[in-house]
C-alpha cells in the first residue's frame, strides 16, 4: 500500500508539474479573459453571459497573439508581443512555485528564491513556446519566391 502512495505521489506531482509547463502560455489569456468577464459580470450581464464573453475575449487574445508572432517579420514587434504574453507566465509561476515550496520549506528567504527560480524557468517555457510559431515558415527575402522549373 505504501509503494502505491510513493506512485501516485510521483505521478500527481509530475501531472502538476507538466500541467503549469504546459499551460503557462495561456496565463495572458485567462488574465484577460478574467478581467472582460468579471467586467461584464459588474455591469449586469449575467453568468452566462460574462462566461461567454470572457471566453470569447480569452480566445481572441490567443488567437490575435499567435497569429502576429508567427506573421510579422519585425524582430521588435516579435519580441514585444512574446514579451506580453511572458510577463503573465512568469507572474503566475512566481506564485505557483512559492504557494507549492510552503509545503516543504520553513525559510521565507528560500521559498523567495525558489519562486523566483520558478518564476525563470516558466517564463523561459513560455518564450520558448512562444517563439516556435514564428520559427515555422521560410524566409524569403523581398517577398520573392521562386518557382519550379
Amino acid at each position: 500500500m505504501l509503494a502505491l502512495g510513493l506512485v501516485l505521489n510521483t505521478l500527481g506531482i509530475g501531472f502538476s508539474c507538466w500541467a503549469i509547463f504546459a499551460l503557462s502560455v495561456y496565463a495572458l489569456p485567462f488574465f484577460v479573459a478574467l478581467s472582460i468577464g468579471m467586467t461584464a459580470l459588474q455591469s449586469g450581464a449575467g453568468l452566462i453571459g460574462a462566461l461567454l464573453i470572457a471566453t470569447a475575449g480569452g480566445a481572441l487574445t490567443l488567437v490575435l497573439g499567435q497569429v502576429a508572432v508567427a506573421t510579422t517579420r519585425s524582430l521588435a514587434l516579435r519580441i514585444a508581443i512574446a514579451t506580453a504574453f511572458v510577463i503573465p507566465a512568469a507572474v503566475a509561476g512566481y506564485h505557483v512555485v512559492f504557494a507549492v515550496s510552503q509545503i516543504g520549506v520553513p525559510s521565507l528567504a528560500w521559498r523567495e528564491v525558489f519562486a523566483c527560480l520558478g518564476a525563470v524557468c516558466i517564463g523561459v517555457t513560455s518564450w520558448m513556446r512562444l517563439i516556435v510559431l514564428a520559427q515555422t515558415r521560410p524566409f524569403e527575402p523581398g517577398g520573392v519566391e521562386e518557382s519550379p522549373s
